[in-house]
């Protein structure tokens, strides 16, 4: 008898194809309950617990094609739009395209602009559809979730600005900090806001560790023109741009760190002043920093898992004097500008 050749009976066929149809029967039910689950409960733990089980669920099967369904980027995306209703939030508006696609759009940029997620393993990216630009990442079996401040930039600063006012960009980036805090308050995710976090002392580290100071000469030369002071931090670990209604915005160093990594941090009274805020409301700011951008672009710190993270130290010291750049600063500013 030769093995090579051996070919299933009728019955043995039959029984595979039933055998089949049973497996599919059961797959949908449980497809059924998942989609029942996210679409009608109000428990926020329901509503991942349905969602993880969807995108990780395999409806492929020999025999049958099983009838249209959606994909992992959809659910991803259905879970966001569940979770901002049910706590109120409207201003993401989802809905299926002809390619029977979820997107979402925003209230204040929805005339231009659509989101989709896009997935890669167990991780889904929140992206821009104009330059696919991936705004915050989305883990949901570690319960992760983190903005790319690079795609923040890129998309608000760079591109969006030219088509919306600085108010409307302010407005479509609240409900995405607001999914943020749902997804920490409601199932204890451990978030990281980027350039979003308005928390004092919050230090946006550079993802060149070293700053050449004729950078910060520029921004010296660039107060002139307005009511702005950029003052000496005391111990000559960087600068200070005091700005209005008691805003300040530091470019600096720790002394007391050896690695001397060079950050920006914000400090406001109210709190509620991001470094994202700073580049998208001051012309002065912004101008300066997307003209010297190589240099201070700032690096995105990877996902930790919740407890692991450190928290940012904010005690160097108060500005003491008017930054001043010195003689041969001064003449290398000015070569920059011949």
């Amino acid at each position: 008898m030769n093995n090579n050749k051996m070919i299933s009976s009728p019955s043995e066929q039959l029984t595979a194809l039933s055998d089949s149809f049973k497996d599919v029967l059961k797959l949908g039910q449980q497809y059924v309950d998942l989609l029942d689950q996210l679409a009608q409960t109000d428990a926020a733990e329901k509503m991942l617990t349905a969602t993880t089980a969807l995108v990780k669920l395999d409806l492929a099967n020999a025999f049958i094609n099983f009838p249209q369904h959606y994909q992992a980027a959809d659910y991803y995306l259905i879970f966001m739009g569940r979770l901002l209703e049910k706590h109120g939030i409207d201003a993401v508006k989802i809905s299926e395209n002809a390619r029977h696609e979820f997107i979402a759009r925003i209230d204040s940029v929805a005339d231009q602009e659509s989101f989709k997620f896009t997935v890669d393993g167990g991780e889904a990216a929140f992206t821009e559809q104009g330059e696919q630009e991936p705004l915050f990442y989305l883990d949901l079996t570690n319960r992760l979730m983190q903005f790319n401040n690079q795609a923040l930039i890129n998309y608000f600063i760079v591109r969006a600005l030219k088509k919306h006012t600085d108010l409307e960009l302010r407005d479509a980036v609240k409900p995405l900090i607001a999914f943020a805090e749902e997804l920490k308050a409601d199932l204890d995710f451990t978030i990281n806001l980027g350039i979003l976090n308005t928390e004092n002392g919050q230090h946006f580290n550079l993802v060149q560790p070293e700053l050449d100071l004729r950078v910060i000469d520029r921004l010296f030369v660039s107060t002139a023109e307005n009511d702005y002071m950029l003052m000496n931090l005391p111990r000559n670990n960087g600068a200070e741009l005091v700005l209005d209604q008691g805003i300040k915005l530091d470019i600096a160093f720790d002394p007391d760190d050896y690695s001397q990594q060079w950050f920006f941090a914000v400090q406001d009274p109210s709190s509620q002043v991001s470094f994202f805020d700073t580049l998208l409301h001051y012309n002065l700011i912004r101008k300066w920093f997307l003209a010297n951008r190589e240099a201070l672009a700032v690096r995105s710190d990877k996902l930790v898992l919740a407890g692991d993270d450190q928290e940012a130290t904010s005690d160097y010291a108060e500005p003491t004097e008017v930054f001043t750049p010195d003689g041969d600063q001064q003449e290398g500013e000015h070569d920059d500008q011949q």
